[in-house]
């Protein structure tokens, strides 16, 4: 029986001499808590002695004192302007977590300073909004990097190892990315991130924008940085009651000259989704769990197969941050400007497409 090995995206290994010098924390800012992902993303910077938290911008008093008692904050660490924070404290690299509309403004703002920059996902609200960040990005020399929980899901890690490195699947002929849940409302989501996440201004749309950009990211990824030659879309208003401004589901079709993929974004999925699932000329890989893919090769019955965990600078968020900060990585992958102009294309065309009615021509089919 044929043996098959399924390893994550493997990370760069320091040098034996970089590995022995100690090395000071990080310096991290967090700018903004109106994103609710902030609540996951502070409790995994404690105990850490790579990164130190330093400070907070955060001009609503009541929602930074309810993250101060929430987790126990110091509160000299809040400032109400990024001026303030940067007069008073040393800054290596920031965390966005404001609206996805404020991200080119806080980019050009931390930009002149030096400091690396990740925000939560998606990377703009428009392809004009994303190009300025990216100016700002090589003006001033500083990573700009996007933070998608998919990223370090181990399952899509190995999903892409298979695909271009053991070659066992065969060409990739049709994707399929099922992401949300039964809505940011019914889930629980705070006045506060539903005050911009359900704004179109804001957000850049509703279910679209805020699970489109995970599967327009994998394709993306996996299909190299190339952009689809034509985007398809069809949005529903399912829940007008609940999410009178913003569509609530969508579907979005991405051709490429010998690919499909089919993205399916919605808050209105009885269970939360994150599944990722790709078939080749030869076989299938199924991404449905954290740590297990179901796949198929050639005349092969169908297996599970265990994934091995992350490491290094793959194995979360805050590791890779660190290692960007430091310039010891090159952003690359689906985290990376790259790849997110990208994304950011293919959700522009397909609300112009969900908009018209009409087919997007990005591209020449070869």
């Amino acid at each position: 029986m044929k043996r098959i090995l399924i390893v994550g995206a493997a990370a760069l290994a320091l040098s034996a001499t970089q590995a022995q010098e100690p090395k000071s924390a990080v310096h991290l800012a967090i700018i903004g808590l109106v994103h609710d992902h902030a609540g996951g993303f502070i409790p995994k910077l404690a105990g850490r002695r790579d990164i130190q938290l330093v400070g907070i911008v955060e001009p609503d008093h009541n929602l930074a004192a309810r993250y101060a008692a929430t987790f126990h904050l110091q509160t000299g660490l809040f400032h109400d302007t990024l001026d303030d924070l940067l007069a008073h404290t040393k800054v290596e690299a920031v965390a966005l977590f404001t609206s996805a509309y404020d991200h080119r403004q806080m980019v050009e703002l931390c930009a002149p300073h030096g400091v690396a920059i990740m925000m939560e996902k998606p990377l703009a609200v428009n392809l004009e909004a994303a190009a300025a960040i990216a100016a700002a990005s090589e003006k001033y020399h500083v990573p700009v990097i996007v933070n998608y929980q998919s990223t370090w899901n181990p399952a899509n890690q190995a999903v892409y190892d298979i695909v271009h490195q053991s070659g066992g699947i065969g060409a990739v002929r049709r994707m399929i990315s099922c992401y949300g849940h039964r809505g940011p409302k019914e889930i629980g989501c705070s006045d506060d991130f539903l005050k911009w996440l359900t704004d179109p201004k804001l957000n850049g749309g509703g279910a679209m924008a805020d699970f489109g950009c995970y599967g327009a990211d994998l394709m993306t990824w996996l299909m190299d940085g190339q952009p689809p030659t034509s985007v398809s879309a069809v949005t529903l208003h399912i829940k007008p009651d609940v999410y009178p401004k913003v569509d609530d589901d969508a579907t979005i079709l991405l051709t490429y000259p010998q690919a499909a993929g089919i993205i399916q974004a919605s808050w209105n999925w009885p269970y939360s989704r994150a599944d990722f699932d790709v078939y080749g000329q030869s076989g299938y890989v199924l991404a449905r769990e954290r740590d297990s893919l179901r796949l198929r090769m050639g005349e092969d019955k169908e297996q599970e197969k265990q994934v091995k965990p992350l490491d290094g600078p793959a194995a979360d968020e805050i590791s890779y941050l660190v290692a960007v900060t430091r310039r010891e990585i090159q952003p690359s992958g689906p985290s990376s400007l790259q790849v997110n102009m990208v994304v950011t294309m293919i959700l522009d065309a397909a609300r112009e497409s969900a908009i018209t009615g009409r087919r997007i021509i990005l591209g020449r089919e070869q």
